[in-house]
């Protein structure tokens, strides 16, 4: 991956990436695997962005499929997926959260719903309009609101029980 494509179409868009791998991981060990394969899988596949969409709509996109794959993985293989290379000092800098306990309280929450439900929580709290999370998830815009609604009321329950 050259430097010039990290720095220009991917490390403004880290955020994005950082909160996917979170939300689909549960140590950093973990996270910093995800994330190097999403950065990979969207250096590999940038041929095949057509501009029908956003660069950060597609990149959440990117990074929902590699997460929910490696998830997959995960689970059907209970192997560990392993890269070797060091993770960019962006992921360490930008992954501070991992220390910040309410942030990981609300995460414990949001890993506790189903992947479709993380995803779309994720693309909401990220501020993204209700057709814009439509088209990442590749679903219908009118239902969006309605199922928002829900898993924040699931949200509330989860972090009640857990103070309860």
């Amino acid at each position: 991956m050259s430097t010039d494509f990290y720095q220009t179409s991917i490390l403004p868009f880290a955020a994005i990436i950082i909160k996917i791998c979170r939300a689909y991981t549960h140590s950093q060990e973990d996270f910093e695997d995800y994330y190097q394969e999403v950065c990979l899988q969207i250096w590999r596949s940038k041929a095949n962005f057509r501009e029908q969409c956003t660069w950060s709509t597609w990149i959440y996109r990117v990074s929902l499929n590699v997460c929910l794959t490696l998830l997959k993985k995960q689970k059907t293989n209970r192997q560990r997926y392993v890269t070797p290379d060091v993770l960019p000092d962006v992921t360490t800098v930008d992954n501070r959260a991992f220390n910040n306990e309410p942030l990981n309280q609300l995460y414990a929450a949001i890993k506790r719903l189903s992947e479709v439900d993380r995803a779309l929580i994720l693309l909401y709290l990220d501020e993204k309009s209700y057709p814009e999370i439509a088209e990442v998830l590749g679903t219908n815009a009118n239902n969006i609101g309605v199922r928002v609604s829900r898993i924040k009321e699931r949200l509330k329950k989860i972090l009640h029980e857990e103070f309860d």
